[in-house]
């Protein structure tokens, strides 16, 4: 018997905040929204989910964890993510063909080139 990947959990200082902020990055819903988990999906039947957790402490350093995103158009998405509150951010990267971004509470996560055909 295998297991299936139902969420990954995100600690947030504002869950529903950071939620709503990464369903409309996604293009995801939220599916749950309560004071101690917010969990967003593609659509309510579509796993795995991103479930965002409370907490007080902030983000002690970088992710050892972190999502890639392949838009179709790289550039555009940086452009569209940072403004809705994603930054630019240097973990030191160096020089690379994808663009390392923040979101509003620090996580970082990677925009990556479109997929050589």
């Amino acid at each position: 018997m295998t297991a299936v990947w139902e969420n990954l959990v995100v600690d947030a200082r504002d869950p529903s905040r950071l939620a709503r902020w990464w369903a409309e990055a996604l293009g995801y819903q939220v599916i749950t929204d309560r004071p101690d988990e917010v969990e967003i999906r593609r659509t309510p039947e579509t796993l795995p989910g991103l479930v965002f957790v409370p907490v007080a402490e902030p983000k002690p350093g970088k992710n050892r964890l972190h999502i890639d995103l392949r838009p179709a158009d790289q550039e555009a998405e940086v452009e569209r993510l940072v403004d809705m509150g994603a930054r630019h951010v240097d973990i030191g990267q160096g020089d690379v063909e994808w663009t390392v971004l923040a979101d509003p509470e620090g996580n970082e996560f990677c925009v990556l080139a479109a997929r050589a055909r």
